[in-house]
């Protein structure tokens, strides 16, 4: 009896040490106490020697000196040997940005107080006056359907209004004329702008994410800054920025555009310049850029700049007139027809000095890109996601209100309720993630791999939202015509899929490849270790590194089982308290995706770069962990309404379920079955308990959005619902407001029914009864009239004369030489 009570002190003392990641000298001492206590306890002589044994290793391993010399040398030769060899882009990837929120949950213990000190997002009093005032004056100017479906060019008053308020140049400071808007600003800005469909929002988004502006804040010379900027702020200089070709689509880094570095004739002066020879495809805005951004491979085999033959990657600003381009044909992408086009250049001659951040910044174009991209991709995507998300929200769970079948509005049908609710779920997710995401920009943070996970999972949750919302509408959404809300952006959607890092590449490539070097708390400084010469200094600093990465994944380990067996009991929470369980359960799901996260990465070494499949479920963990993270810290900051909660409680079972299939498809498919049987038993020592939401629950969501509430209005806001002829969302919307109000008289109307004083009709008809039995008054059937009108209005959809629909014999694409 002994012995076993000594036993489970021994294992206490060894998970409490683990669990808290002591240090080696205090482990050494614990577990010394823990073997005199056994043996003056009379405890079993093997389990004393064992104990003691234990100690004494614990004891030399905290000796410094000793270790370093015999085991942090002979392991640091090791690791520089097996350390994957990473090429220049993957480290100008890895180097780019910050860590942010990402950090916390690899760390395996988030620190929930630093996401939860940042304030509410909030706008300046300028930013707010500019969203209800130039942002809502636009929206109302534009006619969607016929910018779509029939110009297929932005009108010249709408443009002219852009360049006159100022829309191009939003991230433009203001010593250039720019707004100079915050992150959170151009967030919001960029929702509101959905509703003008992707013709208008993508001619103002361009020049505000990555492309010749930011470049130039970031990296260009002042005479450019001072000629540009100003220029671009007006809309005096519209740009496009051509990266991607033919021959370098995912992998842009493979340019097979040249520049090399030559003497010409520039403005009538013999210069040093460039001789640019380069095809481009898929350029947004280029059919109507004057001024373009160009990325290309930069050589001088003559050395005419200095010693290095290739410099690589380098980006310019070419003006459109420029001898030698050819520019202004367009692509037609499918669903909504914005600018975008080819441009192709033979033989383009360039000074030097066109180089955005001059001969200086020759060959530095990549590390120019990523960095911009780290920023500008958790603002565009995510934002014109979410504007997607909310619209489909909106004009869904009004239309299922108001649209009856069967006696009864759609919303009550369990099958419409479950893909509704989905639309409310998957919509406070993007809200959350891209509002909270934004803001961190203001606190200086650059967030690359929250970038790639809001990228990826917004635009997918937008995919997801479109097939509910088209499947609840039916027919009312197949039917084009100025009345359909839905069909535009439905056919949209993979153009968001595809740009900016096509989801496939940023899922099996991005998320957990950049993330587990770059957020990791020890991998990047080891591999930057690793690539410094072996001498004193290194072994010792690789030495604390690396033992404290053991610590690391040691505590991990310990805290994924004893978290899994308690339910996250033991960790810090913070926060409101109805939302302790959803703290615990991430703490726990955070620990357990460190740990595997480092056996993946110490066992399959190199090879984890070619394991795509499994990264991509790795970057799943961390995807679902980030973006539950964000829904609670939403919640924090509305101040937790109470009404909100049911929402909050079906995105994180969503969540956490969803983290649940991606952490059992890895081990049902890890290379060594061994360790996933081991891994099995610490992550889920009870099973697998994360469940989806319960039917009930999309029963609730339902009702929160298909009555007038808080939490409605709440999430709705940043959408453009006025009820203009152009704007059918607005219209529907302003039918289900009005059928609320309504309720009574339309109450009274079936109650009369079920009492058999009055005969069952449809429509008019209907109303026509209820009034002459007595019923309702005059007044009361008037305005069911009225309503009666533009529900109709809302349910019918629009129908053309044959020669409306065909337009005619279209011009013949562009036939490429290379075809003929």
């Amino acid at each position: 009896m002994t012995t076993f009570i000594v036993l489970l002190i021994a294992l206490a003392v060894f998970f409490t040490l683990s669990f808290k990641q002591m240090s080696l000298r205090t482990s050494a001492i614990a577990m010394a106490a823990t073997a005199l206590f056994s043996l003056i306890a009379g405890a079993s002589g093997i389990l004393s020697f064992l104990l003691i044994i234990a100690a004494a290793a614990i004891g030399v391993l905290s000796m410094d000196s000793l270790r370093e010399k015999h085991l942090s040398k002979p392991i640091f030769a090791w690791f520089k040997n097996v350390l994957p060899e990473i090429s220049q882009t993957e480290q100008e990837a890895i180097d780019a940005g910050t860590v942010w929120w990402d950090g916390e949950l690899f760390s395996g213990k988030p620190e929930w107080n630093k996401l939860l000190s940042m304030p509410k997002p909030a706008f300046t009093e300028e930013e707010q006056a500019f969203i209800d005032g130039p942002v809502k004056e636009l929206c109302a100017m534009v006619d969607n359907w016929d910018v779509n479906h029939n110009t297929t060019m932005i009108p010249a008053e709408v443009e002219k209004f852009i360049k006159d308020n100022g829309f191009l140049g939003m991230i433009i400071p203001k010593e250039y004329g720019g707004l100079d808007f915050s992150g959170m600003a151009q967030t919001e800005i960029i929702s509101l702008l959905g509703s003008t469909g992707g013709c208008i929002a993508n001619y103002i988004t361009v020049p505000n994410s990555l492309g010749p502006g930011e470049l130039l804040i970031k990296y260009g010379t002042e005479e450019q800054k001072n000629y540009y900027l100003p220029r671009l702020a007006k809309g005096i200089d519209v740009p496009c920025f051509a990266l991607t070709g033919p021959l370098a689509g995912s992998d842009a880094t493979s340019l097979p555009d040249t520049g090399v570095i030559c003497k010409g004739e520039f403005e009538g002066k013999e210069v040093l310049g460039i001789k640019l020879n380069f095809k481009k495809r898929y350029i947004t805005l280029a059919p109507v850029a004057t001024l373009i951004g160009l990325a290309f491979r930069l050589e001088d085999p003559d050395h005419l700049l200095g010693d290095v033959d290739d410099y690589g990657i380098t980006c310019a600003l070419i003006p459109r007139e420029t001898k030698g381009i050819n520019i202004g044909r367009r692509h037609r992408p499918i669903g909504d027809p914005f600018l975008n086009g080819p441009i192709e250049g033979e033989n383009v001659f360039v000074p030097l000095d066109y180089i955005i951040g001059g001969p200086e910044m020759a060959g530095k174009g990549w590390t120019m890109l990523v960095n911009c991209l780290s920023v500008g991709r958790c603002i565009t995507l995510p934002s014109i996601s979410n504007s997607l998300a909310k619209h489909m929200l909106m004009g869904t769970s009004a239309y299922s209100a108001v649209r009856q079948q069967f006696g009864l509005p759609i919303a009550m049908f369990e099958g419409v309720q479950k893909p509704l609710a989905r639309i409310i779920g998957l919509t406070y997710i993007m809200n959350a993630a891209r509002l909270h995401t934004a803001q961190s920009l203001s606190y200086g943070e650059k967030p690359s791999v929250p970038s790639a996970i809001l990228k990826y999972h917004l635009t997918e949750m937008g995919r997801q939202i479109a097939l509910d919302a088209m499947d609840i509408h039916g027919g009312k959404a197949v039917m084009l015509g100025p009345k359909n809300y839905i069909a535009d952006a439905y056919s949209s959607i993979p153009v968001a899929i595809t740009v900016e890092g096509a989801n496939i590449m940023t899922r099996n490539l991005m998320i957990f490849g950049q993330g587990a070097t770059r957020s990791h708390p020890y991998v990047l400084k080891e591999m930057e270790l690793a690539s410094q010469e072996t001498n004193d200094s290194t072994v010792s600093e690789f030495d604390k590194v690396f033992f404290g990465h053991v610590g690391f994944s040691i505590s991990n380990a310990v805290r994924s089982l004893v978290l899994g067996v308690t339910g996250g009991r033991f960790t810090n929470t913070t926060g409101n308290a109805k939302l302790t369980k959803h703290y615990r359960d991430l703490n726990r799901l955070s620990a357990a995706f460190a740990l595997i996260a480092d056996v993946s990465m110490l066992t399959l070494q190199s090879k984890l770069k070619f394991k795509e499949m499994l990264s991509a479920r790795l970057g799943d963990l961390l995807s679902y962990l980030y973006l539950a993270s964000m829904v609670l810290k939403h919640y924090e900051s509305e101040g937790c309404p109470e009404e909100e909660y049911p929402l909050v409680e079906w995105t994180m079972n969503y969540l956490t379920h969803q983290y649940q299939i991606a952490m059992q498809e890895i081990l049902q498919n890890y290379p060594s079955k061994l360790l996933a049987m081991k891994m099995r038993f610490i992550i889920f020592p009870l099973g697998a308990r994360f469940d989806m939401p319960k039917d009930y629950q999309d029963k609730q969501l339902v009702k929160l959005f298909t009555t007038a509430t808080q939490t409605r209005e709440r999430l709705l806001q940043g959408t453009f619902s006025e009820n203009l002829p152009t704007n059918p969302v607005g219209h529907v919307n302003s039918v289900f407001m009005q059928s609320l109000e309504l309720a009574p008289i339309h109450k009274k109307i079936r109650d009369a029914i079920k009492a058999d004083k009055l005969e069952k009709a449809l429509g008019k008809a209907q109303i026509e009864l209820a009034q002459q039995a007595g019923v309702i008054t005059e007044d009361e059937a008037r305005q069911l009239f009225e309503f009666d009108a533009e529900l109709m209005e809302v349910i019918h959809v629009d129908h053309f004369e044959t020669s409306e629909i065909a337009k005619g014999q279209q011009s013949a694409p562009l036939v490429t030489s290379e075809a003929a």
